[in-house]
Formats: structure tokens, C-alpha cells, sequence
């Protein structure tokens, strides 16, 4: 951490001030007595130091960096919010059309009012284990490509946001998606790829597809805790769910 000059100044000036009023004590106090107690306070204070600074550094500062991190913490979720509304909710939907298997794990797709972290758990691990195969036949690829060029520059943008060092599995997500727009935007005809460069672009629209279904869960969890009426929204919008409807039945 650097020191800058104004606080080698302050402690500079605290530590003549000190001394000052600890020779000034000295000088108007001249009885051997008092001089004996200024250093027996003096000798109590300097061992006090210690446990001070043992206080600060270890109990203090650590509620200090708890705090930071909630924070961090509400700061990285504003921008996970903000990349589902703008273009994650939409990407998702059109990913998750060609998953073939997505059927088998659908019903632990869908969070409810009642749920608990540890159901949450349980969807994405559901959804991280299952078998996503992708069937680039059922996913409009022209319509992808115009959706993430579109949205190129805010990804690319995100990524540049400092507080996202913290957020690896996010950041991932964000390279795994500018890396999709980039393969389709090379490509001027995607209606007849060849078989390996359909099995590659598989791979990449399977990678950015898993880690966006990971971070959907984990965004349902926090709007569910924090923002009921967004979760009520997002639930009834859900595009993991295709019976989803955003017309309030009940």
C-alpha cells in the first residue's frame, strides 16, 4: 500500500506533539515521584500499544473488511442484474432451445417462493450435471449472431469493470459469450457449416450456455433474497421453463 506524503506529515507532526507534552510534563512535574509515575504510565501505556494495535488489526479490521466485501458483494450483483436485463435473460432463452436434454432436469429448474439455499444448490448442480447436447438445428443461429453483435460492445464493456476481479465464475461467463459473438460474426454463412466446424461451434455455444444456466440460479437466488417482486418477475419469465407465462394466474 503506498504512503503518501500527507500522512508522513500528520504522523511526523503526532509524534513531535507527543514528546512536546511528555518533556513539557516532565519539566512542570520536577518531583522525583511524579517523574517515577510519568514513566510508570508511560511504560503501561507503551504495553497497552500492543494489545491496541493486536485489537485494530485483527477484530477491527477484519469487520472492516467484511463490510468492504458486502459491498463488493451488492455492487457485483447490480451488475449481474444489469447483464441479465439487457441481454442474459434474452441469450439464455436462445440457448437453451437447443438443448435436447434440457427436459430431464426442467423440473429442478424452476424455483419457488419456498425454496432454501440448499435447493438452489441442488438446481445448479442439477443443471451442471446434466447432459447438455447441443442441437445447433433447433437454435436459430442467424438470430444469435445479430443478438450477441448487438450486445458485443456491453459485454466487452463489462468486462473492463474492475469489480468483476472478484467475480471469476462472472468473468467467465462474459469471455465465454464475447468468444461465441466473435465465432459467429467470423462466419458469413451459417446455414451450411461443415460437420467439424459445426462440432466446434457446439462446444462454444455449450460452454457459454452451462455457466450462463449456473449464474441464472445464482441471480434467482439473490432477487429472491433481496428483491421479491424482481423474482416474482423473473420466475414468471423464466427461460428454462417453458411453461412459463408472464401473465399473474394466481
Amino acid at each position: 500500500m503506498r504512503v503518501r506524503k500527507w500522512q508522513i506529515e500528520l504522523a511526523g507532526l503526532l509524534i513531535l506533539l507527543t514528546s512536546a507534552f511528555y518533556v513539557a510534563r516532565w519539566l512542570l512535574f520536577p518531583s522525583d515521584a511524579l517523574r517515577n509515575e510519568m514513566l510508570r504510565f508511560l511504560v503501561g501505556d507503551i504495553a497497552f500499544l500492543f494489545l491496541q494495535v493486536l485489537l485494530v488489526t485483527v477484530f477491527i479490521d477484519r469487520v472492516a473488511q467484511q463490510r468492504d466485501r458486502e459491498e463488493m458483494r451488492q455492487k457485483l450483483n447490480m451488475v449481474v442484474g444489469a447483464f441479465f436485463s439487457e441481454a442474459g435473460t434474452a441469450l439464455l432463452g436462445r440457448l437453451a432451445v437447443a438443448d435436447s436434454n434440457l427436459s430431464e432436469v426442467r423440473g429442478d429448474l424452476v424455483p419457488r417462493l419456498s425454496w432454501k439455499p440448499t435447493d438452489y444448490d441442488s438446481a445448479r448442480h442439477a443443471f451442471r450435471a446434466h447432459d447438455a447436447r447441443v442441437d445447433l438445428t433447433s437454435c436459430d443461429l442467424g438470430d444469435l449472431k445479430q443478438l450477441l453483435s448487438a450486445e458485443k460492445s456491453y459485454f466487452l464493456g463489462l468486462l473492463g469493470n474492475q469489480s468483476l476481479l472478484e467475480h471469476e465464475r462472472f468473468s467467465d461467463l462474459l469471455w465465454a459469450v464475447t468468444h461465441l459473438a466473435e465465432e459467429l460474426e467470423v462466419r458469413p454463412d451459417l446455414s451450411n457449416l461443415p460437420v467439424p466446424d459445426a462440432a466446434h461451434l457446439k462446444g462454444d455455444v455449450r460452454r457459454a450456455y452451462v455457466l450462463l444456466g449456473e449464474e441464472w440460479i445464482s441471480y434467482l437466488q439473490h432477487l429472491q433474497t433481496n428483491y421479491p417482486y424482481l423474482f416474482s418477475l423473473a420466475v414468471r419469465t423464466n427461460p428454462l421453463d417453458p411453461e412459463a407465462q408472464v401473465t399473474v394466474t394466481e
